[in-house]
């Protein structure tokens, strides 16, 4: 009677682990299970103990450019093991309760190496259950990394054309100062109206794919100042800040278009990995941002010619409303995911000073006059 209970048991968690497989790999949707947190919290766990003793944030950055691709690597391993005491404990009625022998059948057929074969029909289905089980957990993830990987080609396409733009660590204000500065002020309303068609698309695409596939949130970029989190901020509040300094030139259909995908993809990335979301924001509350943080941003912004039609103080309720729809999660997902500390984008855990975009210094060509398109090399 105890071998049957061994086989029932074996079934249960053989369909728990394929469910979490198929869920995982194949449902296109958020699907959370026990056994893929599991190997998340694990990977976390593990990576907690690795960073304590990192001080620098360079240091840190690449020490987690190794979280997600681990978090991978354990997650197999768990539905391997999973798999192999689930055919185990199914082959226990038919191997007369021989435990060391249903472990060496169930891990010869798992993994199709054939050492140990079966002895009757019962014994040999199982085992030709574990051999296809084993073929199919090893092709669906062969399967899954191209995904994977083409998920975050796609968002860090984006992301990387962004630093020209708005630096590194990337910033609202510096881009749309280097945008006024780029364009001589020609045409830069057009060029911001296609950059914010361009990342309301990548939004969806990137809310999509990040809260279907939890671990893209964790695969970091190339370089340890750029990141796709703290771009998207700052795309959201240079169309913020338009909106509430500039209204009469600025895109108010793209840019109000670009913050509603914005703030919708922070709450459904937010949701899937768990973090509350309150989807009925105060208008009136008050932002972590201070307003003296914003007033010097503006006084950067009118120094350097940028139309600016309404005071700081005039603006500010604007900003500050358009805000506080993405202003928290986005300060929560930062920390969550240890996104580079850039101007406001919130503190972190490593507790690094939030850094300015980088500048290149201005350099002019000797022989360059003052309207020669070669007169600065860098930027004017």
């Amino acid at each position: 009677m105890l071998w049957w209970a061994a086989l029932l048991a074996g079934f249960a968690l053989l369909a728990l682990t394929w469910k979490s497989l198929i869920g995982t790999l194949i449902v296109t949707r958020p699907h959370n299970d026990r056994i893929s947190d599991s190997a998340a919290q694990l990977s976390t766990a593990l990576f907690s103990l690795l960073r304590r003793p990192v001080k620098k944030y360079q240091t840190l950055d690449r020490l987690l450019a190794w979280q997600a691709p681990l978090t991978l690597f354990i997650r197999l391993a768990v539905w391997m093991v999973l798999f192999y005491f689930a055919f185990a404990l199914m082959l226990v009625p038919f191997v007369h309760g021989d435990l060391p022998r249903a472990l060496s059948e169930s891990g010869s057929g798992l993994f199709t190496l054939g050492y140990s074969p079966p002895a009757g029909p019962g014994s040999t289905t199982v085992v030709y259950m574990a051999a296809f089980t084993g073929f199919a957990v090893v092709a669906l993830q062969i399967g899954y990394l191209p995904t994977l990987y083409a998920a975050v080609n796609r968002r860090e396409s984006e992301v990387t054309l962004l630093r020209s733009r708005a630096g590194t660590p990337a910033w609202g204000p510096e881009l749309l100062l280097r945008t006024r500065f780029g364009l001589s002020g020609q045409g830069s309303t057009k060029e911001l109206e296609d950059l914010y068609r361009s990342w309301e698309r990548w939004a969806a695409d990137v809310a999509e794919s990040h809260s279907t596939y939890l671990t893209l949130c964790w695969f970091r970029s190339p370089l340890p100042d750029s990141n796709w989190l703290i771009a998207l901020l700052s795309v959201m509040d240079s169309a913020a800040l338009q909106l509430s300094l500039s209204p009469s030139i600025a895109p108010t259909v793209r840019a109000r278009l670009l913050l509603r995908m914005g703030f919708s993809c922070l709450q459904q990335i937010a949701a899937a990995i768990s973090l509350p979301v309150n989807e009925d924001v105060d208008p009136d509350g008050e932002t972590q941002l201070t307003f003296e943080e914003f007033k010097e941003a503006v006084s950067m912004l009118s120094a350097a010619g940028y139309p600016v039609e309404q005071s700081a103080e005039q603006a500010w309720p604007h900003f500050r409303g358009w805000r506080l729809n993405y202003e928290d999660l986005t300060y929560r997902l930062a920390r969550t995911i240890d996104a580079p500390a850039a101007l406001w984008s919130g503190p972190r855990r490593l507790g690094a000073a939030p850094s300015p975009p980088k500048r290149p210094a201005n350099r002019v060509a000797s022989d360059a006059g003052p309207d020669d398109p070669q007169r600065y090399t860098t930027r004017p």
